[in-house]
């Protein structure tokens, strides 16, 4: 068990900007989720979905959204197939293992280790700026997986694209939220992906 937390690792702190609303229930327990806002350096926010289960909810009171107070998460990143046809078809959110109170700048910090599951995808920016799409397959309990999309730049991203399916892989950086618009019957619709911008990767 402590093999598959050391391959995908998060920690956050950050505000609470929505409150915890049911998600579901599962082996006689039931899930909570709501969003943690982190501020990155630039003054840009990421708004991670954060999911609880309700005994953890329970043993501290969350801030009312807005109020300012620093929440810190430690937990994993997970993935979930949307199969409704309502928002998007792949979920991500952090699955939280700890919650605290905490003052401190805000973090936003991810170390996964995992299988590259689908090919590189590597391509410039109109600005000429080099990236290159990855999708990260990590190694959860019970035989499941999560499959993580990632992105690196510059430098990274051209050793990234040489990589081949299968691949293992190590890597840090942070979930990225990033707002952009897409047509749908004539319709324009504001959408947001999430992704882990990579700081740090490696083949292992």
């Amino acid at each position: 068990m402590e093999e598959v937390r050391d391959s995908n690792r998060v920690f956050l702190r950050g505000t609470v900007s929505e409150a915890p609303v049911y998600s579901h229930e599962s082996r006689g327990e039931r899930f909570y989720r709501f969003s943690l806002d982190v501020e990155r350096l630039s003054g840009a926010v990421d708004s991670v979905h954060i999911l609880a289960r309700q005994q953890l909810l329970e043993a501290l009171t969350l801030p009312e959204a807005g109020d300012g107070e620093k929440l810190c998460v430690e937990g994993e990143l997970r993935t979930f197939n949307n199969k409704s046809g309502v928002g998007a078809r792949l979920v991500i959110s952090v699955f939280a293992r700890a919650l605290r109170f905490e003052d401190g700048p805000d973090e936003n910090d991810v170390a996964l280790a995992g299988a590259l599951c689908k090919a590189p995808n590597y391509r410039t920016t109109p600005m000429g700026r080099e990236i290159c799409d990855l999708m990260l397959a990590v190694n959860r309990r019970y035989g499941r997986s999560d499959y993580l999309p990632c992105i690196a730049w510059g430098a990274a991203a051209r050793e990234a694209a040489l990589w081949d399916v299968g691949d293992s892989l190590r890597l840090n950086g942070r979930i990225q939220s990033r707002r952009y618009s897409k047509t749908v019957d004539g319709e324009t619709l504001e959408k947001t992906a999430y992704e882990v911008s990579v700081i740090e990767i490696e083949e292992v």
